[in-house]
């Protein structure tokens, strides 16, 4: 009975692992889509576009995440000049894309040199956000389209520190306290003549008292130093100085 039991059993598991899996498929977030951006594109002359990388495996819409609440803050401005987006830092992607339909006036599907040379653009993102800056900026210098200012927030990254010259205006704003995550201490510009390094900020959380009160464990264990300073108000009122400066500028 045992063995005839068997037989009949796996067949219906076999079934049963095959629905569970299609069904996961359609319940399981498939993260970010461009879909989900607001902006109207193409932009109308001297629109700027800013763009916000988020951090870790945020989703883009995370309004408790400081990226996103600055991307807020900037649209209540309610300023018609000023688009605004957040993006996951692994959709780099979905940002090329709405790049290009931002600034292709003529809607042949290409950036030509009279449209790159009147993109205004700038991207922020903190920690893997903030890598995602920098490698966003590469993948734009090979398609020849500038970047107005680059910030990033103790970004944590490969080879996140040179700054390609596409890049017109970049700060990296860190902390050195952290025992296993810290962000990039230094960026430098890749041509000095083509890039202005407007600073490398560092912020100092030894003896700095920020809540994190509402985090998980294991941020505050592992990442103490990193998750005060995504929390702390003084950093992004710095980021939002760069970015509303940089935007003052480009009018």
């Amino acid at each position: 009975m045992s063995t005839l039991g068997s037989k009949h059993l796996w067949p219906l598991l076999t079934v049963g692992l095959v629905i569970l899996v299609s069904l996961g498929g359609c319940i399981i977030p498939r993260g970010q889509r461009y879909q989900n951006f607001t902006v109207s594109t193409p932009l109308r002359q001297n629109q700027i576009l800013v763009l916000g990388f988020m951090g870790g495996r945020e989703p883009w819409d995370n309004e408790k995440r400081n990226v996103r609440k600055l991307a807020l803050k900037l649209r209540s401005m309610n300023d018609p000049t000023i688009c605004v987006e957040t993006v996951e830092n692994k959709k780099r992607f979905l940002a090329i894309e709405l790049i290009n339909n931002a600034f292709d006036k003529d809607h042949d599907g290409i950036l030509d040199e009279r449209e790159r040379s009147s993109v205004r653009l700038i991207v922020y993102g903190q920690s893997f956000g903030g890598a995602a800056v920098v490698k966003l900026a590469r993948q734009l210098k090979k398609m020849e389209v500038p970047i107005a200012l680059t910030v990033q927030i103790d970004s944590v990254g490969r080879n996140d520190s040179i700054i390609p010259d596409n890049v017109i205006r970049a700060a990296n704003l860190f902390q050195r306290n952290g025992w296993f995550i810290k962000g990039e201490p230094e960026i430098r510009a890749g041509d000095p003549a083509r890039t202005l390094i407007l600073g490398n900020f560092e912020f100092d959380y030894s003896n700095k008292n920020i809540d994190i009160s509402g985090v998980s464990i294991m941020k505050k264990a592992f990442r103490v130093a990193h998750t005060k300073m995504e929390y702390d108000q003084q950093v992004w009122d710095k980021v939002e100085s760069l970015i509303l400066d940089t935007i003052q500028q480009l009018r």
